[in-house]
């Protein structure tokens, strides 16, 4: 997989590559990703004026060395993870249903907690994953795997966060695989988040700072990262995924992809600190 990180690139830029339609392709065509390091809400301004849909430490008494409170903090980070994981799985999985399973470290404890749910109460679920990650966790726990070709309606999918606003709106696809991520959130009937206290803002970009990511099929890198120069005064960096490969068997037409989630997430599972778990559900509006 192939990314890319443009600087400063306003979303207007994406009125002429409008998402029509999508192919399946199975080939060896690697995903570029652009993550578009700009304000956020520029990009959300736009994304709500268009009226299209984008489918679009705690504090101790005792002095740390620096990497002690570094590794205290990944510590906790890790468990505020679970915490959220296991909280949205037992809140949302139900029997007989088909479950969408997304990409990341926070899912991890997601697909065990949805394994153990499953032996235990001997449930009947089937999962749907966005990435070659997911579908091998779900092979390895031993849970049932499908696809939208078989199941192209989805009871609830799970899924993680790069950042959150206080309106439910997600940075996603840090990672890559955010084209698959959106498509499986778009089919579920519900779409559920689980992060870590690090995700949390108040506004994009509080957080998140390498910006909005956006795939683009690879004949589309050059062209897009040029056009984002040259009207926008963005710089696009190319960077090679390390993990998460093979994460893409969809390409769109329209060329582009957005790592804005709008409107799309029902409810956030923040695990944190204090070990407690924070949830916030999408505002009626």
């Amino acid at each position: 997989m192939v990314k890319v990180f443009a600087r400063g690139a306003p979303a207007t830029f994406w009125r002429f590559c409008p998402l029509l339609e999508f192919t399946p392709h199975f080939g060896d065509l690697r995903s570029v990703v652009i993550l578009g390091v700009m304000r956020p809400r520029r990009w959300l301004e736009f994304a709500v004026s268009s009226h299209r849909s984008l489918l679009l430490s705690l504090p101790g008494k005792h002095v740390r060395s620096s990497s002690s409170r570094r590794h205290h903090g990944t510590l906790m980070a890790e468990e505020a993870k679970k915490l959220a994981a296991y909280a949205a799985v037992d809140n949302h999985i139900q029997n007989n249903q088909v479950v969408g399973v997304g990409s990341g470290s926070t899912i991890v404890y997601a697909v065990d907690r949805l394994t153990e749910r499953v032996r235990q109460e001997k449930l009947n679920i089937v999962c749907v994953p966005t990435s070659f990650q997911a579908r091998q966790l779900i092979l390895q726990h031993g849970l049932t795997l499908s696809d939208l070709d078989r199941h192209p309606e989805l009871d609830v999918a799970i899924d993680g966060a790069d950042e959150v606003d206080t309106a439910l709106t997600l940075i996603k696809g840090g990672g890559g695989c955010l084209t698959q991520e959106k498509i499986v959130a778009g089919c579920a009937k519900h779409f559920i988040v689980i992060a870590d206290y690090r995700k949390d803002s108040k506004a994009l970009g509080q957080q998140w700072k390498k910006g909005v990511p956006v795939e683009v099929i690879p004949m589309a890198y050059v062209p897009v990262s040029r056009a984002i120069a040259r009207r926008f005064g963005g710089e696009a960096v190319l960077r090679m995924a390390v993990t998460q490969m093979n994460c893409l068997s969809l390409f769109f037409k329209g060329v582009v992809e957005t790592g804005l989630f709008v409107g799309m997430a029902e409810r956030v599972y923040f695990g944190m600190e204090d070990g407690s778990v924070k949830t916030r559900d999408h505002p009626i509006i």
